[in-house]
């Protein structure tokens, strides 16, 4: 992927990135994170709403790389869709953790539940 597509894309409206997150995930099947070097994932909490801690998820290796450019020690890590499906989204449900999704460098963000991103990622599946 080129730069301007890359910076064309980042510049879309969170809900726009969500389906472009959807749509990108569904065809490459799978999703990236951001680990740090004790392979620790990346986990944001915001003070929003309350209080909430979420594990921002990307659909391809360079927007995570953009999102971490001034972040010291985070490289990003695929997770195949099924392992995702299967493993992460039950745990981050048990620990009460949201999924946000394709945060920008702006650090503008789709906060989505793991109920409603499992069966928006299904349904994109069947897409396919």
């Amino acid at each position: 992927m080129n730069t301007p597509d890359l910076k064309e894309i980042i510049s879309l409206s969170c809900e726009d990135r969500y389906e472009y997150f959807l749509s990108m995930t569904g065809e490459e099947r799978e999703i990236w994170i951001l680990i740090d070097d004790q392979n620790c994932f990346l986990k944001i909490h915001t003070d929003e709403d309350g209080g909430f801690e979420y594990l921002p998820v990307w659909p391809s290796a360079e927007f995570s790389k953009a999102y971490a450019e001034n972040e010291a020690g985070l490289t990003p890590k695929s997770i195949p869709l099924p392992q995702f499906l299967k493993k992460w989204l039950p745990g981050l449900k048990n620990d009460g953790i949201e999924v946000g999704i394709f945060p920008a460098p702006d650090k503008s963000v789709w906060i989505t539940g793991t109920e409603e991103l499992e069966s928006d990622l299904r349904e994109e599946l069947d897409n396919f």
